[in-house]
């Protein structure tokens, strides 16, 4: 039996907690959070043990690091050094300083640093990265991800380090990495709109330039006023042919208009939405990849690569939209929420 203990017990774990009871051979045996209440009432919906911070990883082989990005890197280096494998939350840290301690710190324990891009192991993604090739060379890779701003947590507050695109672009992020691949991004030019109520940016226009001249085309927004508004979708094109990925409010993926089909969900899963959205997937990949010594695709490299970019984007918008090369060369020490506004 596979052993994973929480670090965090906010919003996220509520969907990670239903992932774990479903995946195979998992045991969730502790759970930590700022509150011993908190902590409490989340191990109680999973026949957990309540604990602080300082006690983990309390014996488990795996900590899923759910607690703010600024956390992430103390977080998760406590339960390394104690010998425990980590599943970091995205974002991965809040400054390219943090992330580059993971990587480093990933190196020394074989690759047991896992990336919670959940997006990377969602049935539709897996099967569009694997039919994408047959498009040929992309001349358009289009991303939106809309909807309303979330409403819990500090997301809003300087505290978390940026806005949307810091915390909800970084699926797009992934995703368009992903499909480009091996394209290489080259560059970055982003806008940003923030909101007189809040501290950060809620929407982005991003544009990031690849190798291969491919410019990709990035919307990221928490401006949706409703949950009917909300939009998850993708579409890439070639001079041969196009595909579409829809994750929200339907779900598709389709080639020259033909749809393509889709695995039906486990019928063990309390929600669909754990696979379709690559949650209950992901757990088990990762988990798999600890136990066979793989360091993992979504490991600690990938995560700063996200950051990266997302950096670059922040500095390219607070510097009046201006291309910003990759790799980013600007402050590590820096959050974001900075690079754009100091």
């Amino acid at each position: 039996m596979r052993t994973l203990a929480f670090c965090g017990a906010g919003h996220i774990t509520a969907v990670h907690a239903l992932a774990a009871v479903a995946a195979r051979d998992v045991a969730v045996t502790h759970v930590a959070s700022r509150t011993w209440e908190h902590a409490a009432a989340r191990a109680e919906t999973l026949g957990a043990e309540p604990c602080g911070y300082p006690d983990l990883p309390a014996g488990a082989g795996t900590v899923l690091v759910c607690t703010p990005p600024a956390q992430h890197v103390t977080d998760a280096m406590q339960a390394l050094q104690a010998g425990a494998a980590v599943i970091i939350e995205k974002p991965i840290t809040t400054t390219l300083d943090d992330a580059d301690r993971l990587v480093e710190a990933s190196d020394q324990v074989a690759g047991r640093v896992g990336y919670a891009e959940n997006l990377a192991f969602a049935p539709t993604i897996v099967r569009a990265r694997r039919r994408i090739g047959e498009l040929g060379p992309l001349h358009l890779l289009d991303l939106r991800v809309e909807q309303g701003r979330p409403t819990w947590g500090d997301f809003l507050t300087e505290v978390w380090g940026g806005g949307a695109l810091f915390d909800l672009g970084a699926h797009p992020v992934a995703v368009a990495l992903l499909l480009a691949a091996p394209a290489v991004p080259v560059s970055v030019q982003a806008q940003l709109d923030g909101a007189p109520d809040i501290a950060v940016d809620e929407h982005a226009e991003v544009t990031i330039t690849f190798d291969s001249g491919l410019r990709a085309h990035l919307t990221v927004s928490w401006r949706a006023g409703s949950d009917d508004e909300r939009v998850w979708d993708l579409q890439a094109a070639s001079d041969t042919g196009v595909l579409r990925v829809e994750l929200s409010p339907n779900l598709a993926l389709e080639i020259d208009g033909e749809p393509v089909p889709l695995p039906a969900p486990r019928g063990d899963l309390p929600s669909p939405k754990l696979e379709q959205m690559g949650y209950a997937p992901q757990l088990e990949s990762l988990l798999d990849d600890f136990d066979a010594g793989r360091t993992p695709e979504m490991g600690a490299r990938f995560g700063r690569q996200v950051l990266d970019l997302i950096c670059a984007a922040y500095s390219s918008a607070g510097h009046g939209g201006r291309d910003e090369a990759l790799p980013f060369a600007g402050p590590r020490d820096r959050t974001p929420l900075q690079l754009w506004t100091d």
